[in-house]
């Protein structure tokens, strides 16, 4: 869990948490869990919690939003969730659940699996991935989601998933779990339900996922709600262990924390603009797509405007900084921008074409401490 360390000029700024890819990242935890349960002790991280190496099953429960640092922040809330054994994870670049959920299938880097942020350039248009649309319209069949996305998710294994009944039939589910075999809950009391069925007719793994605390911070921010939802959350991991058979494990982990950011948005003025064409990735994210010869301008305004409250980062900078684990091929180089802006402040940079990403209360896809420290956390059945 390392920090690049500030460029010159950049000492005021804090060192971004950039995705600790070869030790404690999101990118090891199913090759581990897959190693373990095949037997192959060298695909198994040194930090994999006791409780998993003890048991012949494992559900892991992805548990979207759910940072590290709010957790802490709030044991009391969450004693369930808080008793488990383990540490704590970095997501991927951008800290964002399109990138992270892929890297966690796939056990590959955003620069690898290609799933490069929230909203992807392609072809001089943006696919929102989560929708998979493009300019509002279904983009399924123009751009087939296992064409875009085309590593292979559990290492090949045909794992059951459990996940939210109406996620069954969109793009991103084909891109993230490909052939998996999905069984869908309609109320979260179905969740445990259809784990402990898996777990009872002998699935050696089952992946899970629940977003009710992402969707929570989104709306309301980390107050009432959330506080709600994280106790309903800690009621869930118990309902869960108590469907363990003996010999089985419950994992719990995250796609990225949130960082509070209300209507604090930055708007770009025409100093930055004017050399831009496209705009991509999402509020704490956002790529710049620059107008042929205009990508040192850019990154100059930009900088020059932002530098402030925010990383503002070449493409050449973001890759050669190890943010997106290793070189893209040309394909998938060609869906990031030219300008990265990247908040360590809670802010956020507006993009008019994306109306429905200026309600959110709660965001997340930067590097910050907030945003990147997910928990990792095991317990063993009765």
């Amino acid at each position: 869990m390392t920090g690049s360390p500030p460029r010159a000029g950049d000492e005021r700024q804090p060192a971004p948490v950039v995705p600790d890819f070869a030790g404690r990242c999101l990118t090891r935890v199913v090759p581990g869990i897959l190693g373990h349960l095949g037997g192959r002790a060298a695909a198994v991280p040194e930090w994999m919690p006791e409780p998993v190496l003890a048991s012949r099953q494992v559900v892991l429960l992805v548990v979207d939003g759910l940072g590290a640092e709010q957790l802490a922040a709030r044991r009391e809330l969450a004693p369930a969730l808080c008793s488990g054994v383990g540490t704590v994870l970095t997501s991927v670049a951008p800290s964002t659940t399109a990138a992270a959920l892929t890297s966690l299938t796939t056990g590959l880097p955003p620069a690898a699996h290609g799933v490069v942020g929230y909203r992807v350039a392609v072809d001089g248009e943006v696919l929102n991935v989560l929708a998979w649309r493009i300019g509002g319209r279904d983009a399924r069949r123009s751009l087939p989601p296992r064409r875009f996305q085309d590593s292979p998710v559990f290492g090949g294994v045909r794992v059951p998933v459990v996940s939210r009944s109406d996620y069954a039939a969109t793009g991103f589910t084909a891109a993230h779990l490909g052939d998996a075999e999905l069984h869908g809950w309609h109320t979260v009391a179905g969740l445990p339900v259809e784990v402990g069925r898996l777990l009872g007719a002998g699935c050696p793994f089952v992946y899970a996922y629940y977003d009710g605390i992402d969707r929570a911070a989104h709306a309301f921010g980390l107050g009432e709600h959330y506080q709600a939802e994280l106790r309903g959350v800690d009621r869930l991991v118990e309902d869960v262990i108590d469907v363990l058979p003996p010999g089985a494990s419950l994992a719990v982990t995250a796609d990225h924390g949130q960082v509070e950011v209300g209507a604090s948005l930055q708007v770009f003025d025409g100093a930055v603009m004017d050399g831009v064409s496209l705009l991509s990735g999402e509020g704490r994210f956002r790529w710049l797509h620059a107008k042929p010869g205009a990508a040192a301008d850019v990154l100059a305004a930009a900088g020059e405007a932002f530098g402030h409250l925010a990383w503002v980062r070449s493409a050449d900078d973001v890759i050669g900084d190890g943010w997106l684990g290793g070189e893209p091929s040309p394909e998938i180089r060609r869906r990031l921008g030219d300008v990265a802006l990247v908040p360590f402040e809670p802010t956020a940079f507006l993009d008019p074409a994306d109306t429905g990403e200026q309600r959110l209360v709660c965001r997340h896809g930067s590097l910050t401490p907030e945003e990147m420290f997910v928990p990792f956390v095991a317990w063993g059945g009765p």
